[in-house]
């Protein structure tokens, strides 16, 4: 028996209709960022006008199918690698703030729930934190939690945590 190398084989048609669903694909994900997401992907500017347009024509819904068709197929003349690592990278940077944000959630309460130790342990975490202003902070939250109000000061004590460990 022979040994066929990859270049040999022609490509299915099968094959051919999965990459460009995958590109028509990748195409929809364009269209559904938001401009400031967008701005940050290397687009030419054909490909960007047209996904301009697709998003303006959402509401019509044969015309934004035909149009999430034509930039699919103008995807499959262009190497997606870069837009595909851009949007990846953008992708990584939610996951990473998600996670950031669940993290300082969980200070917050463990501040809420412990005092002074929570409090040491994030200085120690983040030694440019105000041990005064988290007290204070903790203090307020515990007063308004006995009195039954709205938390307004455990949120303020989660904002400023979000602005020390982003600073």
């Amino acid at each position: 028996m022979k040994d066929f190398e990859d270049e040999d084989q022609p490509i299915s048609k099968s094959q051919l209709k999965r990459d460009a669903e995958a590109q028509q694909a990748l195409g929809e994900q364009l269209v559904n960022l938001p401009d400031g997401k967008l701005a940050k992907i290397p687009l030419d500017e054909t490909l960007l006008d047209a996904i301009r347009l697709a998003q303006r024509i959402r509401n019509t819904r044969e015309g934004f199918r035909r149009q999430l068709q034509l930039i699919g197929k103008m995807m499959r003349d262009r190497d997606t690698s870069e837009i595909e690592q851009a949007l990846s990278e953008i992708e990584h940077s939610h996951h990473e703030q998600n996670a950031l944000f669940h993290q300082l959630e969980k200070h917050r309460d463990h501040i809420l729930a412990e005092g002074d130790v929570a409090i040491q342990e994030f200085i120690d975490a983040y030694p440019s934190a105000d041990r005064q202003k988290l007290r204070q902070l903790y203090r307020q939250a515990l007063k308004q939690q006995q009195q039954n109000k709205p938390p307004a000061a455990a949120r303020e004590l989660f904002k400023y945590l979000r602005q020390v460990a982003t600073a």
